[in-house]
């Protein structure tokens, strides 16, 4: 399948932040969707496959410029408990492309010009298992056990064509080598993102190791967090800058706690979209939202990123800035320009 518009993520990665969607099992609960079986979000892919691309559409509508599917919990072994042999689980996971790239090519109709793009989700092994192990990781596997685990679902997501792959809530550092090993096999870019709590990953690796998996990787889009509270961004996404070299992920979660016993969020939630300018700044260039994070506060995050009066485009990271141009004379220092503020330390927490 053909990507969905000329141009690719990395060239627009380039030129500046790109906006990704939101958590897509809070919109698909407002629209009426039961998400309390263990397949989550990827039983719809079966049951009500036109209320993924439904949900779909309202990013794409907020703003979204890149899709993630509905193959987050989508595995051979999940839908193997449910009866489904491997090519009907092959075909319910290129499905889950085709109902994003379907939404794309719907928005790109009504908005001639439009770029999107889309990722398939490869969620982490405990996704599986529904529970709540995606949140602590260290599954007992060796990264040989969880690479074979991988290669088969992301196998069949890359052939159905998507745009990249989107490497995402992962807990662990030797999930991370799993994933990245495999995604190099499929010749697609991908981007790494971690879940992470107090600075570490969810296993408790420090995150310069888990970031530093990625480092040297040429297929790498972007490396950084998700699924994560939204005071962890900033440091993070200025530590997977300074390891890895590459432009950041991040797209946390609304800030509310997750229950895994009673499967519901708690507390109240504290997504700022006023952050991403600081994330953009500190080399941020896929932004966005995860759980509970939905089309209103993505609206938000495109207006952000649209204002005028400061730059979304930093330096490239990873790569030297252009040397002077030699005998060009200074520019006499007169008075200050008025107006631009300080660089800010990050968000509150």
């Amino acid at each position: 399948m053909a990507a969905s518009t000329g141009s690719t993520l990395a060239d627009a990665l380039d030129a500046g932040p790109v906006l990704l969607d939101g958590g897509l099992s809070n919109q698909l609960e407002a629209q009426g969707c039961d998400l309390t079986d263990a397949l989550w979000s990827a039983r719809l892919l079966a049951d009500a496959p036109e209320q993924i691309e439904a949900a779909h559409l309202a990013y794409l509508r907020a703003g979204a410029r890149v899709l993630i599917t509905a193959s987050y919990q989508a595995t051979f072994e999940g839908f193997g408990r449910y009866g489904l042999d491997r090519s009907g689980t092959e075909a319910l996971l290129a499905r889950s492309v085709e109902l994003a790239r379907g939404a794309a090519d719907a928005a790109r109709r009504a908005s001639p010009g439009r770029e999107t793009w889309v990722a398939a989700s490869v969620g982490p092994y405990g996704a599986m298992l529904a529970d709540g192990s995606e949140y602590r990781g260290r599954y007992g596997l060796s990264v040989g056990e969880l690479e074979r685990f991988h290669r088969p679902r992301v196998a069949a997501l890359a052939a159905a064509g998507p745009d990249a792959l989107a490497l995402e809530t992962v807990p662990d550092l030797d999930e991370a080598e799993a994933l990245v090993r495999v995604a190099e096999e499929t010749g697609l870019p991908y981007w790494l993102s971690y879940s992470v709590a107090g600075g570490r990953t969810r296993a408790g690796q420090p995150l310069e190791e888990a970031f530093a998996v990625a480092a040297g990787r040429t297929s790498v889009l972007a490396v950084g967090v998700n699924c994560c509270d939204p005071d962890e961004a900033q440091e993070a996404v200025e530590l997977a800058v300074a390891v890895t070299g590459r432009p950041a992920v991040v797209y946390p979660n609304s800030g509310e706690g997750w229950d895994a016993g009673a499967r519901g969020w708690t507390g109240a939630g504290t997504f700022d979209p006023g952050r991403v300018r600081a994330w953009t700044r500190a080399g941020a260039r896929l932004v966005g939202g995860c759980c509970r994070v939905g089309p209103d506060l993505i609206a938000e995050l495109a207006g952000r990123l649209e204002e005028p009066g400061e730059p979304t485009q930093p330096e490239k990271p990873g790569k030297p800035g252009k040397p002077e141009k030699p005998g060009k004379p200074e520019k006499p220092e007169g008075p200050e320009k008025p107006g631009k503020p300080e660089k800010p330390e990050g968000p509150e927490k």
